[in-house]
């Protein structure tokens, strides 16, 4: 599904060029379930918008199902973000101003569904996460991890193929954080392709494979001590 090769990312800070991303090689195949995990600094974040679509590489080639993403329209791109790839993020990115219904439909909206549908697509998601009791709460009235269902729950209701997790657990206390794991790991074995970006161990431990990255590069267990 996913192939990058020799993928670097240098970022200009005016009289400083920093390398964020070096000769960067990694497969994924469709159903994987894979941590990227790092430190901060590491360059995982970066990799996490490339993968996604939301940044593009300064060098190498980046093949989804085969295709060079370099060579996709912008809008072929936006198609992607929508309907490849749901994203899931640390801070949650929910519009505090709108209901979890409201909040988990927004993606069908922006795909142009009518209200009727969007809306019974987004309750299908909701009851299947165990949040149809709070489709009317605003997402400020919810607890973290409440909060990060409902962003898994808006990822979900485009049916993308990959999930794109950037430290999901990351602003979540312990219980909530293995709610969140357990969840992940619930919709890979149900086929979806999970990849999830984080300094957790605990939760990298929970993918089938784990890729360690450290000062831009991807490293091996012969590389040695790996610090995260």
């Amino acid at each position: 599904m996913i192939k990058l090769s020799g993928i670097g990312k240098t970022y200009n800070t005016g009289k400083i060029n920093f390398a964020a991303l070096c000769d960067v090689n990694l497969e994924i195949a469709t159903g994987e379930c894979v941590a990227i995990l790092g430190p901060s600094g590491s360059g995982k974040s970066t990799l996490m918008q490339i993968i996604g679509c939301l940044a593009t590489p300064s060098t190498g080639s980046y093949l989804l199902h085969g295709k060079e993403v370099a060579k996709l329209s912008s809008d072929a791109l936006a198609k992607v973000r929508n309907r490849v790839v749901g994203f899931v993020f640390q801070n949650f990115n929910l519009l505090t101003q709108l209901t979890v219904l409201e909040n988990v439909a927004l993606p069908l909206f922006y795909r142009g569904v009518g209200i009727r549908e969007r809306e019974e697509k987004a309750m299908a998601v909701l009851e299947k996460l165990g949040l149809d009791a709070h489709i009317q709460h605003n997402a400020n009235e919810l607890y973290g991890g409440q909060q990060q269902r409902v962003a898994i729950a808006r990822a979900l209701v485009t049916e993308p193929e990959i999930i794109l997790a950037d430290e999901p657990t990351g602003n979540l206390d312990s219980k909530s954080g293995a709610e969140v794991i357990e969840l992940l790991s619930q919709l890979n074995l149900a086929g979806k392709t999970v990849i999830t970006v984080t300094h957790d161990i605990k939760l990298a431990q929970k993918a089938r494979r784990i890729v360690y990255i450290y000062d831009g590069k991807i490293k091996t267990a012969a590389d040695g001590v790996i610090e995260v």
